[in-house]
């Protein structure tokens, strides 16, 4: 089904070209008036100078042309050559029709599919996931489902954590606490136990231990710096350990990102990438792109095109260690031979910005991908307290992400007992569900690059633009659909009928733009985009439902319209939030 900007756009193409303008000119846009008009076109400006023409005189002329339009209602030229839009009720109706009978609700998918990796999560096992994940999760995940609704094949990416030195620190601890275990025992011959020497909460408390530690005690880091040496080098009782370590870790991660209903379809680490680093160094040797530079292997990024001065990208370092520089280009060395990916997109902390820029050049320039593939850095900002500085617990450590979540449940629960419409064992299920639409919400409706504040009280409103104003809409719209049920004899759905009133015609242009914001947000990595739409809708549909008389309408014609036409409402705003990465209860 067309998009009705496309529709719009060629009906001024085809007037634009029968006064011999060039169809290019036709460009049409929402209009910045809407007291004025629906969409507009400024293309007579751009026309005159080709022309010659005064705009006025160009913008008069399209307008004679599309005077039997059935696209448009009203088409007025205004000094000094704008032309101004209003779109036919009859045709607006006919769109709402096609959008309802519609597979997806009239969005084609794109033309040309692509397989696109989406790097994200990005958690450290040993470690619970904090706050600070959030964000990752949040955006990748929606990117993720925005992804793949629109028709691209779309593979989600954890990227863990799992190498390197803070593996040395937890054996070198556990090695402290436990060195009775045969994994400490040269002696050892045995299989080793299948049963992991820790619980998750052992190994939680055992990592910061020992980072804190090797800030003081330069022997202990010293062995730690070893025994990482050692697992890297295939040391077999070491490897045994960090089978449990990741075994544990796992089983806590994927519950704790279920919880977030954020899921992935590689769990892989930087440890699946390290097979690759031998080849890939001496690939960029071979090629003449690796160097060293005091001692460390470096490749040049920098280019003429430059505004600022780039440093090289360190590959190995002066003792011989991989950074993770080495690690993601040796990852998307990986990719390539699994996957061969048309697109690649990474969603992590904007002040991780040159890396990403240093990795994606030397991938290009060692031939590793072509040089027009797609990378994509979706670098976010941070999210703070309502001081303006990083979120932190009361008592100012780093909150647990699972607290955070417990903790907007509860606000949102407290909001709905509010009400007393529901009983206490609903309001609990429902919390969950408003809490992370309030929580997910709260995150996208930011443009990722920039930091926002985390206000709990603000983000579990029922008013305002909010995940649960959003989820109210809904539950109004069951609402309404149930006592129709419940009240009339005929439940078909009806035609939707041209608009005759403000209010309604203003929900259908919104519902009009649907497929639009879908293909667009994708293309533009902006899931805040579809927030702002969905929170234009719902605003749309409660003035509707304030101004319009749905269950007393005498018409029953009439009605069965209004009746489909919030139900479509329903189902553009259900599926919108799907995309989001939450749901919707069926009351509230």
């Amino acid at each position: 089904m067309k998009k009705i900007l496309d529709i719009i756009t060629d009906e001024m193409r085809k007037a634009f070209a029968a006064n011999g303008y060039d169809e290019n000119f036709a460009k049409v846009t929402l209009s910045n008036r809407p007291d004025l008009c629906e969409y507009q076109c400024n293309g007579a400006m751009a026309a005159a100078k080709t022309y010659k023409k005064k705009p006025i005189d160009i913008a008069n002329g399209v307008v004679e042309q599309l005077k039997d339009s059935k696209v448009f209602e009203e088409v007025n030229a205004v000094m000094p050559g704008f032309i101004n839009l209003k779109v036919d009720a009859s045709f607006l109706s006919d769109y709402m029709n096609g959008m309802k009978d519609a597979k997806k609700l009239g969005m084609d998918e794109v033309e040309n599919p692509e397989t696109i990796i989406i790097d994200y999560g990005g958690a450290n096992v040993a470690k619970p996931l904090h706050v600070g994940h959030l964000r990752s999760a949040v955006i990748g995940e929606a990117l993720k489902r925005m992804g793949r609704f629109v028709g691209h094949k779309v593979i989600g990416d954890v990227h863990l954590g799992d190498w390197g030195l803070q593996m040395g620190l937890i054996i070198e601890e556990l090695k402290n606490r436990k060195p009775e275990l045969p994994y400490f025992d040269p002696n050892f011959t045995g299989e080793y136990p299948e049963e992991a020497p820790f619980t998750i909460s052992e190994l939680e408390e055992i990592y910061p231990a020992a980072s804190g530690k090797s800030k003081v005690d330069e022997a202990f880091k010293e062995r730690a710096q070893e025994a990482t040496f050692k697992l890297q080098s295939g040391y077999a009782p070491y490897r045994a350990i960090w089978k449990h370590i990741m075994n544990v870790s796992l089983k806590d991660l994927k519950r704790n990102y279920a919880n977030l209903d954020v899921d992935f379809d590689l769990w892989k680490g930087e440890s699946d990438a390290q097979p690759y680093i031998p080849g890939l160094i001496k690939d960029l040797q071979d090629k003449g792109l690796a160097y060293e530079s005091q001692g460390a292997l470096v490749v040049d990024i920098a280019e003429p095109t430059d505004t600022k001065e780039l440093p090289p990208c360190i590959v190995r370092k002066s003792d011989g260690a991989a950074l993770y520089a080495t690690s993601d280009l040796a990852t998307i060395v990986e990719r390539e031979e699994d996957f061969k990916p048309d697109h690649y997109i990474y969603v992590v902390d904007k002040r991780q910005e040159l890396h990403f820029t240093q990795v994606f050049r030397v991938a290009k320039k060692a031939g590793i991908v072509p040089a027009d593939r797609k990378m994509d850095f979706v670098g976010f900002g941070t999210m703070n307290g309502k001081d303006g500085k990083p979120f932190k617990t009361r008592e100012g450590g780093v909150m647990r992400l699972e607290n955070l979540i417990a903790d907007i449940d509860e606000a949102a629960y407290n909001r709905i007992m509010e009400n007393r419409t529901v009983s206490e064992d609903e309001a609990k299920k429902t919390a969950e569900i408003v809490g992370l639409a309030a929580l997910k919400y709260g995150d996208l409706s930011n443009q990722a690059t920039k930091d926002y504040v985390f206000d709990i009280d603000r983000f579990s409103s029922f008013e305002g633009n909010t995940g649960p104003y959003i989820l109210y809409t809904i539950a109004r719209i069951n609402s309404i659909l149930k006592k129709y049920q419940d009240t009339c004899e005929n439940t078909e759905n009806g035609e939707i009928l041209p608009p005759s009133a403000e209010p309604e015609k203003t929900l259908m242009l919104a519902l009009s733009r649907y497929s639009d914001v879908m293909l667009t947000c994708f293309e533009e990595l902006a899931p805040h985009k579809i927030c702002a739409y969905i929170y234009e809708l719902s605003n749309a549909l409660n003035h509707f439902y304030h101004e319009t008389k749905i269950i007393a309408e005498e018409d029953k014609k009439k009605q069965a319209g209004y009746i489909s036409l919030v139900t479509l409402t329903r189902n553009v705003l259900m599926t919108c939030i799907n995309v989001l990465g939450f749901d919707a209860p069926e009351r509230m």
